[in-house]
């Protein structure tokens, strides 16, 4: 905490005053225990490694959701040196809040990019592009998202075992969500879905509004259960749990890397930029990895693997520069190609609806203006509880099912915040989503600071699919990333049935008692339609087209016969001995909801993998 040396200023200060020198030895003493306390405190920071080894057992590429715990788990060897690197800095005292996710957002902890235009989606947002939140921090993603814990369907990992991935069923995957989890509600920590005493710490927000209370009701009322959606169904309505400890964010960093920074055979590198795996083109072996950290060209050696958990754009966009993609895209940027794969390609991601808002009539919801900062924080600060600990805003979650889905596999989820893009009155939220002047000072500002709620019909299971490139050999520029959404219609038909399950939400018994009803100003790019039509909501979707930062599939896994897959099932790169890929780029279809937890999922069961090959006998505890 800050306040110790503040308060060891202060003393010294006062000491220098009364001209008494005896005074300083309790203080240096005290400060003494502090480091040494500090310096055991299994959730004091890590240490960023100056001094490395020449060469390590395993090089692992980036500490985001599933890097961070491959990374620790590998170091449980005590005789495997393993290196992490990661191209961000550490988690600091903002990210740690759990209602300051959206500050996180273009600052220097993000990758702040933005997808390519379309036309088919993100009208209202500026030149017509979404802005793609990604970490770029120790932690990655898990450090910016909005904590939300969520496993996905059943069918779904039975299904990627269906399209050639043997051990990679449900019933596998539910034990490494278990394996990791330590979850604090009493209720569900006694069922067979989930585990107590795991690294990762998982629990509802302290802090509740009357409006998820209702909003529950209401999906009882349309015939629903209050569920744990990640039980032995999914259809259903749940207050929100989230990956929080006491009232702050828990992210991988602070779940897995914190506790083990004193293991030996662990260096963690931050500020270090991944140019290239170093692969020897004679016998395809990977051999190091070359980054720079302040400046300056490093170099370090894998004695085993290198593992590559830089995510879904990252990952994609490090293999091609180092010779291992599309033959025609590697030629076009003059990249020697070692390995001929379809690296970049099956993208997905959650595309929602934003900007559904509903007005109510009395004070429950989260208005800027109406919080004082000071006992508000206070409050955060000493109990570890009110409105700075909700999960980014979002409150509850629901899956649903459209007339165009089967009823025990939901085509859509719902997010409830007690806010909307009206709730700051324009400071962050319309910035961070990249809203035109236009739409926001049309729509959002006649209501400014105005009591709201919002719920953001996602889908699922997007036929869609995307792709990421390189816009150029410079490893310091961004991509290129074409989300695709809508390019099959099927996607947009999906979400305008959503959109209407939202409004008969809204219209429930539940929300009368607040006076609920639609903000009915329409889009200006959609007044030609009537408010309310599948036209209309078309226009809305298309006009608002929000990321939920979940893209998935970038380097898919695949047997050997797939002509689409870049990994086999045990993640080990086609073609290219000593390289895996571990991160959410493998999945094959995206997960049915948020895709932090599934990436974790990866990141233990990826883990696992590498134990085996390499050690006898391994059983995984």
């Amino acid at each position: 905490m800050a306040v110790v040396p503040i308060l060891a200023a202060t003393a010294v200060k006062t000491v220098g005053l009364v001209g008494s020198t005896l005074w300083l030895i309790p203080l240096i003493l005290a400060s003494l225990t502090f480091l040494h306390y500090n310096k055991l405190d299994p959730e004091s920071p890590v240490y960023d490694q100056t001094t490395l080894y020449k060469e390590y057992d395993f090089v692992v590429i980036g500490g985001g959701s599933a890097g961070a715990v491959v990374a620790s788990r590998l170091s449980e060897i005590p005789d495997w040196k393993v290196l992490l690197l990661e191209a961000g800095p550490d988690e600091n005292e903002i990210s740690d809040v759990p209602s300051l996710a959206a500050y996180l957002q273009l600052s220097k902890l993000d990758w702040a990019y933005k997808v390519e235009r379309t036309g088919r989606a993100c009208l209202g947002m500026k030149n017509g592009q979404c802005n793609w939140p990604r970490g770029k921090v120790l932690g990655g993603s898990s450090v910016l998202n909005y904590m939300l814990y969520v496993r996905g369907h059943r069918n779904d990992y039975d299904h990627w075992e269906k399209l050639g991935n043997p051990g990679w069923n449900y019933q596998e995957a539910l034990k490494y969500f278990i394996k990791s989890e330590d979850n604090r509600n009493p209720y569900l920590a006694k069922t067979p879905y989930h585990g107590k005493g795991g690294l990762l710490t998982v629990q509802e927000s302290p802090w509740k509004s009357p409006l998820v209370v209702a909003f529950v009701e209401a999906g009882m009322e349309l015939g629903y259960p209050n569920r744990d959606i990640n039980g032995a169904d999914q259809a259903g309505f749940m207050i929100a749990q989230g990956t929080i400890r006491r009232g702050k964010r828990c992210s991988t960093a602070k779940a897995f890397l914190r506790p083990v920074k004193l293991r030996k055979n662990i260096h963690i590198g931050l500020n270090a930029h991944v140019t290239k795996i170093l692969i020897n083109p004679t016998n395809m072996r990977a051999f190091g990895v070359e980054f720079f950290k302040n400046g300056h060209r490093h170099v370090v050696m894998a004695k085993k693997e290198v593992i590559l958990s830089a995510g879904a754009i990252n990952s994609p966009q490090i293999l091609m520069l180092s010779g291992v993609g599309p033959r025609q895209e590697l030629k076009k940027h003059n990249i020697p190609v070692l390995r001929d794969l379809p690296v970049g390609y099956n993208l997905q991601d959650h595309v929602g609806m934003g900007g559904l808002t509903f007005r109510i009539d009395k004070p429950v919801s989260i208005v800027q203006d109406r919080f004082q900062a000071i006992p508000m924080t206070m409050q955060y600060v000493l109990n570890e509880q009110g409105p700075m600990t909700t999960l980014g805003g979002v409150e509850g979650l629901a899956f649903v099912n459209t007339k165009y889905a089967n009823r025990s596999w939901p085509d859509i989820q719902f997010h409830m915040a007690p806010a909307s893009i009206n709730s700051d009155a324009g400071a962050r939220v319309r910035k961070v989503l990249g809203l035109t002047d236009e739409l926001y000072d049309a729509v959002y500002k006649p209501i400014a600071n105005q009591d709201v709620y919002t719920l953001m019909p996602l889908l699922l299971r997007p036929r869609s699919r995307g792709w990421v490139k390189l816009r150029n050999k410079n490893p310091f520029e961004a991509p290129l990333i074409n989300a695709n959404y809508f390019y099959d219609n099927f996607d947009i038909k999906t979400l305008v049935e959503g959109a209407k399950i939202a409004i008969r939400i809204s219209e429930a018994k539940a929300f009368k008692k607040f006076g609920s009803r639609v903000h009915v100003i329409p889009f200006p790019n959609c007044k030609q339609f009537e408010f309310g039509s599948d036209q209309y909501w078309e226009c809305h979707i298309r006009t608002i087209s929000m990321t939920i930062y979940h893209p998935v599939g970038t380097c898919k896994m695949g047997p050997k016969w797939d002509s689409e897959a870049v990994v086999d099932p045990r993640l080990r790169v086609y073609g290219i001995s000593g390289l895996r890929v571990i991160d959410a780029s493998i999945m094959p279809t995206i997960p049915s909801g948020n895709t932090n937890a599934p990436a974790i999922m990866v990141g233990e069961k990826g883990a696992d993998l590498v134990k085996e090959d390499w050690l006898q006998n391994y059983v995984s505890n």
